[in-house]
């Protein structure tokens, strides 16, 4: 590492790399790979629409009886109505999950009437549920289906449900900063983990991330050439320069940034590999 950042810069860098998570997605092969992580890791579990909120629930169930600190993710176009939310908080309710995650979903037809997670989030408060951390997506780039304005209303609207944000995955650390600095300027208080692409081969973080509906950062990737051409360098992705060059913003102690959603493609290892590695020699 050859960057120059100030001291306050890389102890902010140090801590939120340290507090950072998995994101994995279930398939058949990806519960041995956690044996990797420390126990009580947090990880969070993706609902997607190929797999169902069944699948994600399931999965949930087994590594949180394992002792992971689960957070699953409750896609609100995944629920088909209130009777259907009632049932997804009851298993979760005999587990020891506190956390979940509820972002609007990636369905481009809801499974039945919610549309979006404010919707969802709102009925979910009239039950009683055991959730002590409620997520909230938000989009540093943009929604290639919802206006800016309407994305900052929805957000001020759903943290008196939550109490964090994870941001879609984004390439740009001056987009994330100035998204957050504007978050904050329209009174959006809550803290924030930052989306982090994970260390990963090129050709596999470009489709596999376009497979699983993380596609917005690579569509701003086609009108910023600079930076697609910095990705199509090396055969692997680093997300080491995204990481110095957002630490000022990390650094910030009024943009309340807490730490870091690794999208990871399953490829927990790696990831965690990684993860140390970028630790040790911050060191």
């Amino acid at each position: 590492m050859k960057r120059t950042i100030t001291e306050e810069q890389k102890k902010a860098l140090a801590h939120t790399v340290h507090e950072a998570y998995m994101e994995i997605f279930p398939t058949d092969t990806v519960e041995e790979r956690l044996e990797v992580l420390q126990p009580g890791s947090y990880v969070a579990v993706t609902c997607s629409p190929s797999k169902g909120v069944d699948e994600t629930l399931d999965m949930s169930e087994r590594l949180a009886s394992r002792g992971f600190k689960v957070v699953p993710h409750i896609a609100a176009k995944m629920v088909r109505d209130k009777a259907h939310l009632g049932e997804i908080i009851g298993r979760l309710n005999d587990t020891p999950i506190v956390s979940i995650f509820v972002p609007g979903g990636d369905a481009s037809k809801p499974a039945g009437v919610y549309t979006k997670a404010l919707e969802l989030l709102r009925d979910m408060a009239e039950f009683e549920h055991r959730f002590t951390e409620i997520g909230i997506a938000g989009h540093p780039e943009g929604h290639p289906a919802v206006s800016n304005d309407v994305l900052m209303d929805e957000l001020k609207k759903k943290q008196e449900f939550s109490n964090y944000i994870v941001t879609q995955m984004c390439f740009d650390a001056d987009i994330i900063g100035n998204w957050v600095r504007d978050l904050r300027d329209n009174g959006v208080t809550l803290p924030i983990w930052l989306g982090l692409p994970s260390v990963s081969n090129r050709a596999s973080l470009m489709t596999t991330s376009l497979r699983i509906g993380v596609g917005n950062s690579l569509r701003y990737l086609k009108n910023h050439g600079s930076i697609a051409a910095k990705l199509l360098m090396k055969k692997e992705y680093r997300p080491d320069d995204l990481l110095f060059d957002l630490a000022p913003y990390l650094a910030d102690p009024e943009l309340n940034i807490e730490g870091h959603h690794i999208y990871c493609f399953n490829q927990v290892a790696k990831a965690e590999d990684w993860r140390h590695e970028f630790l040790a020699e911050l060191q």
